[in-house]
């Protein structure tokens, strides 16, 4: 036998070297996550800390109650649940499993909800809970590129902004499609500032990519961010000219190449092997694009609208202030121009490459094109189409009051700081004063604090720096307070419908959660959830109100109860003189019995359409009653489903054919 030595490390210990390098790993592997959890070396030592306390505060604020809305919007929640059952569905963005008729929308965000439905089973967490992850995504990605511009103090403000941004609070807790369609416009925004930063074609490929699937999405919408991003690149780029005409063309090549495949496929597959494209004229994806989705919502001649004016609210540079719509977005909107302009002002003289001007240029000018498009534009138009506006508003807040404070030790940065501040506070009190939700505790509360920020911005020069930074927190709290207020209402209450509003009622418009209907606006398809009424039309007939029941909330989710027939059976074929072999003649009783244990239902499809598949009619006529065990809820997935009795937004099943009815209103 020969004894082998180990070598000895430098302690004296013995052991292989293979051994030496294992033993090291746990030391590197703590030193690697003490680094991330430090952040960059450059950087504070509350930077990172704090942003992740933001991040975990943004998800557990959306993720609250986030089941008491039940199915939310249950029109997307039925192309979600299509989706999730047939990659035909899922990838036409169909409103039923068979296929027959689509959405109104590009399917993107529906892809995102069936995925997760196949991932986590039916639930009313499922369908929504992507939308919580897209809110938390977009606040990472606003306070990252606020920190990249102007410093790790500017990022948390932006990020803190955005997260308590009322409307943004709402969209991050529904299904509808702008929840993904801001977070990959701040995803467009974030890659266009890399790009200007390091003089990159391929960054600016990335922001085209986004771009593209931003149309995906909600189509032309997408479009407002691209003048702002595509002059902050022709302007501030760090290359020559020459690199700059490419990197833009590369960009719009990539942004037809990710939007134009799907819309290919669209037109090429004929009218008959796809679904009818709802909500469009002709049954061409390109025409709802650029009619009914596009230029219609502009100018207010779209197809199946009812006008601008009183219709959608008064149009006019006030629109975004007025009752009905100030308290969704507009808290700091005043706040946010003043500090643009100062910023831009600040980094007049600035080399033409400056990163800072960029990124104004950047979100100014998707603040500003954005909110005069709303402004004006006479066609349809809801409330909740400002979350668009949120992540522009953070972002100018966070960077323009780190800017403004940098030069404070001159008396015009003090002005500004402190002009910011009083106007920002004045108009939250106007917005307060519009709901008697708080009493005028809250509203004077608000005044008074700002107010006085604003006066001790004005001295901050005298004071020591520890006063300065308790008035810099009094001038936070004072401009986010009302926001905050909102939020939380906003949180508490449920919203189902598709058309929701954030924070209490204000004299300019009803209650929060949303108006039944596919349009929102009640009538024949009328649809609310969670115990509320349906009306399920049938062509020809009477519609009959059904009430939906729900299964109590958990984490699996919430699943809907529906009934849905209509006010008068089918009419019955003649009766033969020789009865059928297979039935015997009914006595009087029998039939009493009989309606008394079987609902009544339309007898054929095409005269009540019920998308549903044929497999699934044929087990739920199986059975004497449409009703599903709460105990399990996945029993019977089709009849319990936001889809169960669900009518789309036609009053007929379409046909597979290049000529179909019109697939309902808009959202």
């Amino acid at each position: 036998m020969h004894s082998t030595t180990l070598p000895r490390t430098a302690d004296g210990a013995a052991g292989s070297p293979f051994a030496r390098q294992v033993g090291t790993r746990p030391a590197e592997a703590r030193h690697r996550l003490a680094q991330m959890w430090r952040g960059p070396a450059d950087d504070p030592a509350w930077a990172r800390p704090a942003l992740v306390a933001l991040l975990a505060l943004t998800l557990a604020t959306y993720s609250w109650q986030l089941t008491a809305s039940g199915w939310a919007n249950s029109f997307y929640s039925a192309a979600a649940q299509a989706g999730s059952q047939s990659w035909e569905a899922f990838f036409y963005g169909a409103s039923d499993a068979s296929g027959s008729i689509t959405v109104d929308k590009p399917p993107a965000s529906l892809w995102v909800m069936a995925l997760s439905v196949r991932l986590l089973g039916l639930s009313s967490l499922s369908i929504l809970l992507p939308q919580v992850l897209m809110g938390v995504a977009t606040t990472g990605v606003v306070a990252s590129t606020a920190k990249r511009v102007s410093g790790a103090g500017a990022g948390l403000l932006a990020g803190a902004v955005f997260a308590l941004t009322p409307v943004a609070v709402l969209m991050f807790r529904f299904n509808n499609p702008d929840a993904l369609l801001v977070l990959l416009m701040a995803l467009s925004a974030w890659a266009t500032v890399r790009a200007v930063e390091r003089g990159s074609v391929r960054w600016m490929g990335l922001v085209g990519v986004l771009v593209g699937l931003g149309f995906l999405t909600k189509t032309l919408q997408v479009l407002l961010v691209v003048p702002a991003f595509g002059l902050a690149w022709l302007l501030a780029a760090r290359t020559s000219g020459r690199r700059r005409a490419l990197g833009a063309l590369v960009a719009s090549a990539a942004a037809v190449v990710s939007a134009g495949w799907w819309v290919a496929v669209v037109e090429l597959v004929p009218a008959s092997m796809r679904p009818y494209i709802g909500g469009s004229q002709t049954n061409s994806f390109l025409e709802l694009t650029f009619g009914y989705n596009g230029l219609g919502r502009i100018n207010g001649e779209e197809t199946g609208s009812v006008g601008g004016g009183g219709g959608w609210g008064e149009t006019g540079v006030g629109r975004l202030f007025s009752s009905s719509i100030g308290g969704q977005i507009s808290w700091l909107v005043p706040t946010a121009l003043v500090l643009l302009v100062a910023g831009l002002w600040l980094r007049g003289r600035a080399p033409r490459t400056d990163l800072r001007r960029a990124a104004y240029v950047v979100w100014g000018g998707w603040l500003v094109v954005t909110a005069l498009t709303f402004s004006f534009m006479a066609g349809i138009f809801h409330e909740y189409y400002t979350v668009a506006l949120a992540p522009a508003v953070a972002a100018l807040v966070g960077m323009g009051a780190a800017d403004v404070w940098s030069a404070g030790g001159r008396l015009g940065g003090r002005l500004v700081l402190a002009g910011a501040t009083a106007v920002g506070a004045a108009w939250s009190a106007v917005l307060l004063s519009r709901t008697t939700a708080y009493g005028d505790w809250l509203r004077v509360s608000v005044l008074v604090l700002g107010l006085a920020a604003a006066l001790g911005l004005l001295l901050a020069d005298r004071m020591s720096r520890r006063a300065a930074g308790a008035v810099v927190s009094a001038a936070v709290v004072a401009l986010l307070l009302g926001p905050t207020a909102y939020s939380a209402t906003t949180i508490s209450q449920a919203h189902t419908g598709s058309i929701v509003t954030a924070g209490p009622s204000t004299a300019g418009r009803g209650g929060p959660g949303g108006q039944g209907g596919p349009g929102g606006q009640g009538g024949p398809g009328a649809r609310e959830v969670r115990g509320l009424s349906l009306l399920r039309p049938c062509p020809g007939r009477a519609p009959r109100r059904v009430q939906h029941r729900a299964a109590p909330r958990s984490v699996a989710g919430l699943v809907v109860v529906a009934w849905a027939g209509c006010s008068t059976p089918a009419p019955r074929a003649p009766r033969s003189s020789q009865p059928s072999p297979r039935t015997r003649p009914a006595t009087a009783g029998s039939r009493r019995r009989s309606a008394a244990r079987t609902p009544r239902a339309c007898s054929s499809r095409p005269s009540c359409p019920s998308w549903r598949s044929e497999a699934s009619t044929a087990q739920t006529r199986a059975r004497p009653s449409r009703r599903c065990s709460s105990s399990s809820p996945t029993a019977t997935s089709t009849t319990c489903s936001p889809a169960a009795g669900w009518v789309g937004r036609a009053r007929g099943r379409p046909r597979r054919s290049s000529s179909g009815p019109r697939a309902g209103t808009s959202r």
